[in-house]
This record gives C-alpha cells, structure tokens and sequence, in this order.
C-alpha cells in the first residue's frame, strides 16, 4: 500500500512535467514538496521511494523520456541525502545510471558528474553529504571541513508590498529560532551514526546521551565523528569496515560515558531532521547593499568590532578613492593603513620635543609640515577593516618581510573559497536589472583591488514574485500581458528549465497569496513549512548557471555641458519621443508632424547578426515613434543578440490625402548606435524601471557589457603592444562579455 502510493504521487509529477497540470490548481509546485514531507514523516520508507525513483529513471533512459531525468534524479538525491539508512547496493545502483549519464551531451553529463562523484563519497562514508550540508549552511567550526554558506534574500520594498515582506521576514526568523549549534551538532552526530551503523545503532539512547551531555562534550563528539566521516570520504577508496569500525569505536564511547554498555542494544531507524538553512532578509535600498553585505560575510568579524561599527565603516568606504592609478600598475597594489596626518600639531608631545632638540641643519633638511585640516579617519579605518579581513589565512602580507640573503622566496599559501553566498532575488525583471547594475559595480570593485574573488563563491537565483492575484476567468487581456512582460527572465528560464517552471515559477503568485492570508494556526503552518523548505530545496539542488548577457548603454544628452551617461540593462531598453517644453520647439513639432507624421527622424546604425558571424554593418535612417531592445529570447537559443523592433512612420500618399501608418521594422543585433537627426530629445528606460529612466536623450550607443577585469588587462598589454590590434597574451584567454549567472536545476536543455 505504501509503495503504491508513492508511486501513484511520482507519475503525477511527472504528468506534471507533461503539461497536465492537477486539477486543483492550487496544487501545482506542491506535488514534489508533499512527497518530500511524507517521506519526512516515515523515514523508513526513504528506501521505497528511492527504489521507485531508480525504477523511473531507468524506463526514462530506454523510452527516452529525458525531460524526466533531471527532475527525478534530483528528488532522488534530496531523498538520498535526508534518509537515515540506504543500503550499498541500492546507492550502487543510482551510482552506475549517474555513470551511464556521462554519454549525454549537456546538461545531462554535467549533472551525471557531480553527483556520481557525491555518491562515491557517499558509498565509502554514509552520511557525509548530509554532514557537509549541515556544517557548511550553519557555519559550525570544523577543521576537516571548514566550508561555510549563507543565503540572502533581496527584495526591493519598492516592488513588492509591505505585507510581503513582513510575512516574508517572519517566516524567515521564524526558521531559524529553533536551530542552535548544539542541536545541529546532535542531527550531524545522530546521522552519521544512523547511516553508517544501520540497525545496529540505538538510536533513542544516543539521543537521550547526547541531551544530557554539557555542550563541551558534544562539540568534542562532534569533532571526532566529523573527522571520522571525512577521513573516509577523502580516502574514496578506503573499506567501508574500517569507517564501520570507527563510528562503532565513537558510538559506544558516547553511550559508556552515561549508561552501561548493554543499553548500547540495536533500535529500529528514525528520521534525522535536515535544518533550515542560515538564511537572511534584505529590503534592497542601497545601491552597493550586495557587496556591504558580501564583505561583512567574508570578514570575520573581532571581539573588540561591533556590527554597528562595522557597518558604519563599510558606509564610508569608498574602494575608488583608496586605490588610484590602478589601471596603470602592472601588479595590485594594496594600500597600507598611515596614523599620520602629515599636520604639525597632530604631532605627539614626545616627538615635538625630539625636533626641538634637533640641530640647525637637521631642522633644515626634514621635511616642513604645514597647517592645514586634518581629514576625516572612518574611511581610513575602513581600509583597516579591509586589510584585517585580507590577513586571514592564505592571504598576502602587506608588508614584505626582510629576508637573508640566499633564502628562495616563501611561495604564497593559494587563497580557498571557503564561504559560499546564495543570493536570491525576489521580484519580477526589474530587481534583476538593479542586480545587473550592483554586479557590474561589483566586477569593477574587484578589478581594481580583490578581495571578494578569490575568497568567495558567489551564486545567484531568482524567485519571480507578482503582487496582482491571478484569476483565469476574468482577467484583463492588458494586465495579464503585463504581468508577463514583467517576468520575461522567469517564462525564459521556465522553458530551458521544466523542472524550474514546476517548482519556483508557480511561486509567482503562491507568494503574494500567502501572506495575504489571515493570521492562522493553519496559516503559519503552511507558509513556515512551504515558503522556507522550497527555498531551501532550490538553493540546496539548483547549482545549474544560466549566464544572461549584460549589455551596457552610453548616452548623450542635448545640453552640450552634460556629461554622457553609462549605464548597463539586462531584459529589455524602450524608447519613446519626448515631449516639446518651450513654445518655439512645440510649434515647431506641430507643423513637423503634420507634414512627415508623428515621432522623430533617427539615423540607425548597427551590426547585423549573421550565421557566419561576419561582421557587417548597416545604417538606415527613419522616422520613428519609439523602439524596444529586447535581451532575452523568445526561445531557448543563443542569448548573445538584441531583438530590436522600432516602431516606424511610413507616410501613404492617396486620392483622400496624406495618411501615416505604424510599421513594425524588426532587427537582430549585437552593437546598434541611434542618433536624432534633427537633435530632438528622446526617453530611455532601462529595465522596466521608471526609476532608471534617463530624459533629453539626443544618441546613444549600445553593446554588449565587457568584463571589467579583461579590459584592465587589455590595457596593460596594449601599453606593450601598441601595433596589436587582436587580444595577445592572457586577454585571450580571459572571459570577455559580462555574463550574469542565474543557477537553476538543470541549466538550459536543449
């Protein structure tokens, strides 16, 4: 009976998967979760569910029903990670058809990879993926694996509502109030226990030893079945006995230091719970919030630091003012902390009195200070605050030590990335545009000193959240079509994605919905289980990139003593005729309009996408009501193209009179320059965004967003060799185009 009703809830996921939705269509992202949190509540029947997983993945692979595997070997493996007990030859058999994976082309090879090499971890020391998850996403001390993880969550106050975003930080501190170090180390020790002793572990005595320990003996405990379980897991191919033998060694130490050795007896299995990850709310009201919080993460904060202090530091901090001339240095240069001011009377008492006694001539030969202000200091102290968190371990000293003659050079120990952000953005395309913009502020910070890049691996996702409740049977044809236009990023990672469509998509409206429910014991229920464990599930399965191009915009204005601007967007750039101020302009547009029709004339100038990838160029001139830069394709292809679509004014000369029709001129484009030929003034929008809307435009130029770092080496190397007009040396090899990654569960399926 059990078996049959996992089985009856694995085929209609999959019918999901197919397009045949449930009938009750509140049902839908929900099917993989209820099966998840069934198995949750009988842990014994991990093994049922991961057998019939096996069973369905096998008969994808002979039918060849690909569009299966990927969702369903993901529910294999979070049901793999969680179960208390799998046997050898069960994992042995999820081991071969990850191998057998390999044959595909991408992303099927690249996801049969990864995990075939987690499980042949998994079959030499069970237990260590659920370890390593645990340890890395609650920060605990451990020297075998020192990995430490963090989620942040960013949303913009300004595009979802205020009840959202309470409901959504109370869920999110509500996930975390249970969870303290010590009842995380106790899950880590009763796991690995479980999973590599099977029934010959007692696991309610183990439980009950571990509660009555002082929290100094769990983390001693701890320590030692952390150790144990790495040991084996790094050695790959160490007998499983011997990592047998060492828990066994460990379980019956924990028990004799409270009970007898015969209350050791085997128990039936129990579920361990799998916490909630760290997880953090941000309302996104600060340009560089993203990287204050990434190097507040990063650093490890001193006992004599506050928070508040430091984050007052980091408020002041200006990374561009601290490192000047960087382009030109051929090696980063990592400014040193100076306590002189360089002010006489900053002087202290003891060196006043020194110079004083000086004579004549060396009073003569020292440098003269002169009065003056002195500077505020917090910026400086930020570049203290820097230079602590450089000085960890395997970073680069600031000051070369003096060495004897003839002693070779001390090689530098390789930074790691120990610390692992998992950012995620809720809202529709217009947070991703303003995410576009902080990873491209980001990228040039980083170019310019580093500090973030070799420390920290940064991963970004996306949750589309819309505030308007969906109703199928009486919509507003416009307002629905809106409604997509703004989750263009969403419907484009829904089609290369099914598994992200049923699992994170439908969350668009889900969202809003619960947490505009009345306050209710039921209420807290479901959002505190669904909204947390989903996000979870996402962030903990969806390692799969999905690189979007990043284009940038340089524009120039009518007033002549305006500088041009420079921007970047990542979906979309519209623009539309700006409307006459002074007197003379509009009488001037009105009898313009009459005789040629509405809108501007502009003189294009672009780049044509061709098949052989030649470089041909075209210009046109027309007269134009406005156009729409689209980034993000219609179907799953080739994201590095801009479908342009200007709307233009073709003028119809017949026996009634003259008459002017709007005539859609399409174009696909890398590079595209626009200018008003009668120097008209346009509006540009960015993103979807009316905040980022830039006014008395007169040209602009568009191309694709060029990697800060590459064009800091390009440079370098073009002072070298000033006749090379193609990338030599290392540019060649260095990522040219600024692509943003948006992890999700299975990448693009072609």
């Amino acid at each position: 009976e059990v078996e049959s009703d996992i089985l009856r809830r694995v085929r209609t996921l999959l019918r999901e998967l197919d397009g045949h939705h449930p009938a009750c269509q509140s049902d839908r992202g929900m099917l993989r979760w209820t099966l998840h949190k069934k198995i949750d509540q009988n842990p014994g029947n991990s093994s049922v569910l991961i057998q019939i997983l096996v069973k369905e993945l096998e008969r994808a692979e002979r039918g060849d029903f690909r569009h299966y595997i990927i969702p369903l070997l993901h529910t294999l493996m979070y049901a793999l990670i969680k179960a208390p007990c799998i046997s050898d030859e069960l994992c042995s058999r999820v081991y071969d058809f990850c191998t057998r994976l390999l044959t595909l082309p991408k992303p099927f090879c690249t996801i049969g990879l990864d995990y075939a090499i987690r499980l042949k971890m998994e079959r030499t020391a069970p237990g260590v993926l659920y370890q390593r998850m645990v340890i890395s996403e609650q920060s605990l001390k451990s020297d075998p694996y020192p990995y430490q993880e963090k989620i942040f969550i960013f949303a913009d106050p300004e595009l979802l509502s205020e009840a959202i975003c309470n409901a959504l930080v109370t869920d999110t501190e509500a996930a975390q109030l249970s969870q303290s170090p010590r009842t995380c180390m106790c899950y880590v020790i009763t796991h690995a226990m479980q999973a590599g002793l099977g029934e010959g572990c007692n696991i309610s005595s183990l439980k009950r030893s571990l509660q009555e320990m002082p929290t100094s003996d769990v983390e001693h405990w701890f320590q030692q079945v952390v150790t144990a379980v790495e040991c084996s897991g790094q050695e790959g191919s160490a007998d499983r006995g011997q990592h047998t033998a060492r828990l066994e060694k460990i379980y019956h130490a924990v028990l004799t230091s409270l009970f007898s050795p015969g209350d050791a007896s085997s128990g039936g299995l129990q579920g361990t719970p799998l916490p909630n990850p760290n997880i953090s709310f941000h309302l996104w009201k600060e340009d560089d919030q993203l990287w204050k919080e990434l190097v507040l993460f990063i650093r490890p904060l001193s006992q004599s630091c506050e928070p508040s202090c430091l984050s007052q530091d980091l408020d002041n901090f200006e990374i561009q003012d601290i490192i000047s001339d960087c382009e030109c240095c051929e090696q980063t240069r990592f400014s040193v902390l100076s306590t002189d001011s360089g002010i006489e009377r900053d002087l202290p008492v003891a060196a006043e009195e020194h110079f004083t006694t000086c004579s004549a001539e060396t009073e003569q030969s020292r440098l003269q200070r002169k009065g003056g202000i002195k500077k505020k200091l917090s910026p400086l102290e930020s570049v203290a605050f820097l230079q602590a968190g450089c000085n960890g371990a395997g970073a680069k000293p600031l000051v070369k030590s003096p060495k004897r003659a003839g002693t070779p050079p001390e090689p530098a120990a390789p930074l790691q990335r120990l610390h692992t952000a998992r950012v995620v953005l809720l809202g529709d395309d217009r947070i991703l545009g303003r995410l576009a913009q902080a990873y491209h502020s980001l990228r040039k910070r980083e170019t310019r000193r580093v500090f973030l890049t070799p420390r920290l691996n940064l991963q970004f996702y996306y949750i589309p959240v819309v505030t308007g409740q969906p109703n199928t049977l009486a919509v507003v044809d416009h307002a629905a079509t809106s409604q997509e236009e703004l989750c263009e990023v969403a419907g484009y990672l829904g089609r290369a994605d099914p598994w992200y469509e049923s699992n994170i998509n439908t969350l668009c409206h889900m969202i809003p919905k619960l947490a505009t429910m009345p306050s209710s014991p039921s209420k807290h229920l479901v959002t505190d289980l669904f909204i947390t464990d989903v996000i979870a599930y996402y962030v903990r399965m969806g390692i799969q990139p999905v690189c979007f191009q990043v284009y940038t915009v340089k524009m120039f204005f009518s007033d002549t003593a305006q500088e041009p601007a420079e921007d970047v967007f990542l979906t979309e750039l519209r623009t539309q005729v700006q409307d006459s101020i002074s007197h003379r302009e509009l009488n001037t547009t009105k009898k313009k309009t009459t005789l040629d029709g509405p809108g501007i004339d502009l003189t294009v100038t672009y780049r044509k996408v061709v098949v052989s990838d030649r470089v041909k160029e075209l210009e046109m001139s027309l007269r134009s009501t406005g156009l729409v830069m689209k980034a993000i394709p219609a179907e799953a292809e080739d994201l590095v193209c801009l479908n342009v679509t200007i709307t233009e004014i073709v003028r119809i000369n017949n026996l009634s009179g003259r008459s002017f029709s709007a005539v859609a001129n399409r174009l696909k484009t890398h590079n595209i320059k626009i200018r008003s030929t009668e120097q008209r003034p346009f509006m540009v929008c960015l993103d979807k965004d009316s905040r980022r809307a830039y006014r008395n435009v007169i040209s602009m130029e568009v191309s694709p967003c060029l990697e800060p770092s590459y064009c800091l080496q390009r440079t370098r190397t073009m002072k070298f060799s000033l006749h090379e007009t193609e990338d030599v040396g290392l540019v060649k090899y260095m990522p040219k185009s600024l692509l943003l990654p948006i992890n999700t569960f299975a990448g693009v399926i072609q």
